[in-house]
């Protein structure tokens, strides 16, 4: 993810001739370039000051990924910026990621001390000091909330337990009510979910593993409460979880690795969309670098303003650039803050007023229940969760049935919830600090528990068990301060038309999570994804 912005042009428009839809699971767009285009590669390297590139694209994460592929089958050059570091290099370890259970300074973004989103157990605080170094996880604190996002090359995709959720039919209305849903269910979500790498765990293993007793436990809870128990595919390499667990492979998920990055069996996005846009060699991406202005360029097209930052968070270089075509795709929050501050400080002053509104939290709750000692969940848990309990038509939630990877067995369940949380907040610019505030009230997060406690109350009934309060907070059950999933900003069809482009200024386009209005019902990647590609190759027939 990144925290960036460029724009797009008017007189160095790229010409398409013609593009075909490949297999169901990712689309070929095959173009001929002009022989100015074919005489002008990617440049190599990071981006250089005074550089004109003719696709900008601010973000390396789902959306931004999904945009550089496809613009690069089309014969467009394009340059991704990142924030966050590659992420390609390992420590003194040998590791590029550390564990979750031993995190080091590669855990957070520029922070000296951990902010786990788990920060008690059995009463004791888990947060440690660290060296402030530009690691894959953020903690970004607002009023009332606290948002985690990746940071890197891959954004999200990173640090995310890889639960690949095509919404219900049925719900789908609700999230993009703009998009037509026959398109998605039959064209863009099979391609993102091709395209993702999604898979299944094989249901004997899970039945037979130690790994995934606390799941087991999950499932047998949920149904005698009465409750659908759903598997989730996810993006993880089944296969080779199942060879971590034979000894026959490194192991990953089931060495403590997820919320810090995965080693090995994550198919994140440089495993997938990232490597394909690569290998077309017309994608170059910098990390490290940060887009702070973008703004109508005098002669057609944006000039961008960039910094670059070292590991430490100094800027090293401030450089300015120009390009024909920007995609912000720096993620709800980095899209929504960068869009809100060129509004506001007139780079980009004919934005429409919905700029900045419509953000959600995905309805983000978390809870633990402690089981009796005749139900233990397991001391080998699989960081990877694979199944949920859904209650949404009934109650409002969907449960996703996580792992606690303490090491030790804790007779405890644990959930992160995803609920039909209706309220939404708005970011504004705020001229006194020069920064970009979020109005989110803590107390918004009650409809999220309540609707969660549809769920585990019931549970709790009938097994005769309580709520763990020892996971958040002193005596605290609930956790209701944070958000794996920020959503809108820059609502698809309000502050875009209804393929990203953004009102007022041909040629700049929004492509990430920020589209979507605050819930996708379900973990939100492979709804970004497919929002993606259907814009994307809307964008490709009609602009280019």
């Amino acid at each position: 993810m990144s925290d960036n912005t460029p724009g797009e042009a008017g007189s160095r428009g790229v010409s398409r001739r013609g593009f075909i839809a490949g297999s169901v699971g990712a689309l070929a767009l095959a173009a001929r370039p002009t022989a100015a285009q074919a005489a002008a590669p990617a440049a190599a390297g990071p981006i250089g000051n005074g550089a004109h590139v003719q696709a900008l694209v601010i973000g390396t994460g789902y959306g931004g990924s999904v945009a550089a592929l496809r613009l690069a089958q089309a014969g467009v050059d394009v340059h991704m910026i990142e924030m966050g570091m590659a992420w390609d290099t390992p420590g003194s370890d040998g590791k590029i990621f550390c564990s979750t259970l031993s995190p080091d300074n590669r855990s957070f973004w520029l922070r000296t001390r951990t902010k786990a989103p788990l920060n008690y157990f059995l009463g004791f605080p888990i947060d440690r000091d660290i060296s402030r170094y530009t690691g894959v996880l953020d903690a970004e604190d607002f009023s009332g909330i606290t948002v985690y996002q990746g940071r890197g090359v891959g954004g999200g995709s990173l640090v995310n337990g890889g639960m690949a959720v095509t919404p219900k039919r049925e719900n789908f209305a609700a999230i993009l009510p703009s998009v037509n849903a026959d398109e998605m269910y039959s064209t863009y979500y099979p391609r993102a979910n091709a395209g993702l790498g999604v898979g299944t765990i094989r249901s004997a293993w899970f039945d037979s593993t130690d790994w995934y007793q606390f799941a087991r436990v999950g499932r047998k809870h949920a149904q005698r409460s009465g409750f659908p128990f759903v598997f989730v595919p996810d993006v993880y390499d089944w296969n080779y979880m199942e060879q971590e667990a034979a000894g026959t492979a490194t192991k990953s998920a089931l060495a403590g690795e997820i919320l810090y990055g995965n080693n090995y069996g994550k198919k994140s996005l440089q495993k997938t969309y990232l490597a394909q846009a690569k290998a077309t060699g017309k994608v170059t991406i910098s990390p490290l670098h940060k887009v702070t202005s973008v703004a109508p360029a005098a002669g057609g097209g944006y000039t961008v303003v960039i910094q670059q930052i070292n590991t430490t968070g100094d800027t090293t270089a401030t450089k300015t650039v120009t390009a024909d075509r920007v995609f912000f795709a720096a993620g709800s929050v980095g899209t929504s803050k960068l869009l809100v501050k060129l509004k506001a400080t007139g780079a980009l002053p004919n934005l429409n007023s919905e700029v900045g509104n419509g953000w959600g939290d995905n309805g983000n709750v978390m809870c633990g229940r402690a089981n009796h000692l005749w139900d233990p969940t397991g001391a080998s848990q699989s960081t990877i969760p694979c199944a949920g309990i859904d209650n949404w038509a009934a109650g409002g939630a969907f449960a996703e049935v996580a792992p606690l990877p303490t090491g030790i067995e804790t007779f405890a369940s644990f959930y992160l919830s995803i609920t039909k949380n209706p309220n939404r907040a708005r970011f504004s610019w705020n001229a006194t600090t020069g920064q970009v505030d979020l109005n989110w009230q803590t107390a918004w997060k009650q409809p999220a528990i309540d609707m969660a406690k549809s769920i585990f109350d019931k549970i709790n009934e009938k097994e005769g068990t309580i709520y763990r309060t020892d996971l958040f907070g002193v005596y605290k059950v609930w956790g209701d301060h944070l958000t794996y999933h920020p959503l809108g900003g820059a609502v698809l069809n309000k502050a875009t038309d209804n393929y990203g482009r953004l009102a007022g200024y041909p040629g700049l386009y929004v492509i990430d999570g920020s589209l979507i209005p605050g819930n996708t019902s379900v973990n939100p990647f492979v709804t970004i994804t497919a929002l993606a590609e259907r814009n994307i190759e809307k964008i490709i027939a009609t602009d280019l």
